[in-house]
């Protein structure tokens, strides 16, 4: 009959229980041999397994704090969630932001490439009477922009002069670098006699030069070269990414000096005078400046 533990009689066997002396021996199965024996009693039992029940349970607390996986433990990570959700969705921006400076990129240099040309005609240009359009807003009875608000865009203006600035870094141009057209001098990409001027009628983009066979053609500016390829009508074409949103082609070349990725500086080699493509009678360079996807007459601004 067991004994009943809750009453005095049961308790004090326990207790005795509790102090009855074992004997733990490990032997060889085929020898006999006793390898050790240890000395135990049920209260040493107990303690120990106590113990790792409870060096189980501190490894298993530490274990959610210090790893991702409270995060899919109900009650857990629920302050920082906003705060994740709202970084998430900076980055998303940030990517949106990028690709679509990269669409409108491609686009000027496909643009470039096939000549349709955007003139400074094709500019919109922004309303003249500004202070029409606010008087408009008052008897609109339109309530002034808050503080907040005012902070706010604060904020969402210094983010993106912070993305632009990262952005020049990345293009490897810094940002004192922003000059305008007029103040910038560039290098002679080849000396030679013009014999086809820059005519947008005419839909020439661009200025054609001759020189002597085998002359080098040069960098107007420093750069980064992001076209080095053959096109049917251009033959052999460079193309040059500066700073300050200007782009430079070189059309009919012979050979190229220079791959896709290199950076050029002003006045390097790039490229030797040719006569290939479908869109030459003779060998010449022909060259073309563009300014913030807006192709400009070189001889404006370069004395060839």
């Amino acid at each position: 009959m067991a004994t009943n533990i809750f009453n005095k009689e049961g308790w004090a066997q326990f207790r005795e229980n509790l102090k009855n002396k074992f004997r733990l021996v490990i032997m060889n199965e085929d020898t006999f041999q006793e390898i050790a024996s240890f000395k135990l009693t049920l209260f040493n039992f107990y303690l120990l397994g106590s113990s790792i029940l409870v060096f189980v349970g501190f490894l298993a607390l530490v274990f959610i704090a210090v790893t991702p996986i409270k995060r899919y433990l109900p009650g857990y990570g629920l302050g920082s969630s906003s705060e994740e959700v709202l970084s998430l969705m900076r980055k998303v921006e940030e990517i949106e932001n990028e690709m679509s400076a990269q669409r409108i990129y491609l686009t000027n240099v496909r643009r470039m490439l096939t000549g349709d040309v955007e003139t400074v005609d094709d500019i919109p240009v922004p309303e003249k009477n500004l202070l029409s359009n606010l008087v408009n807003l008052e008897e609109q009875n339109i309530a002034a922009p808050s503080e907040e608000d005012n902070q706010l865009r604060k904020e969402v203006e210094l983010e993106n002069i912070g993305n632009l600035a990262k952005r020049s870094r990345y293009s490897g141009f810094s940002k004192s670098e922003d000059l305008p057209i007029e103040g910038i001098f560039f290098v002679n990409p080849l000396k030679g006699e013009i014999t086809s001027q820059f005519d947008l009628k005419k839909n020439h983009i661009g200025v054609d030069i001759v020189a002597p066979k085998n002359t080098a053609i040069k960098s107007a500016l420093s750069g980064y070269v992001f076209l080095a390829d053959w096109t049917l009508e251009t033959g052999h074409t460079i193309g040059i990414q500066h700073a300050n949103n200007l782009i430079t082609f070189y059309k009919h070349n012979a050979a190229l000096l220079k791959k896709v990725g290199a950076f050029v500086k002003a006045g390097e080699a790039i490229a030797i005078i040719g006569n290939t493509g479908t869109k030459t009678d003779g060998p010449h360079l022909h060259f073309e400046l563009w300014y913030k996807g807006i192709v400009m007459d070189p001889t404006d601004f370069i004395s060839f």
